[in-house]
């Protein structure tokens, strides 16, 4: 069934962020993204797209800081077979 334009349910599906995008530019984006809608100037519209877009910069980030996660774990335990 078609979405009908007063549709309830708002489409804040934002697009995939390219996997290269480094982490600092993703959190610089989103820190602006969030000033902006917290500045109260945005419409409806625009401030559902933000949101979609900055959920999409946050499940990035975090993604982002799993990886460098895993990779001090794996270092870590490289580091305990080690005498100093």
């Amino acid at each position: 069934m078609p979405k009908s334009k007063n549709s309830v349910v708002a489409d804040t599906d934002a697009p995939e962020l390219p996997a290269d995008l480094k982490f600092e530019a993703a959190l610089s984006e989103l820190e602006a993204l969030v000033a902006r809608m917290e500045g109260g100037e945005m419409t409806l519209e625009s401030s559902l797209a933000a949101y979609g877009r900055g959920m999409a910069l946050v499940r990035h980030c975090q993604g982002q800081l799993a990886v460098a996660e895993e990779k001090m774990r794996v270092m870590d335990g490289a580091d305990e077979g080690k005498e100093t």
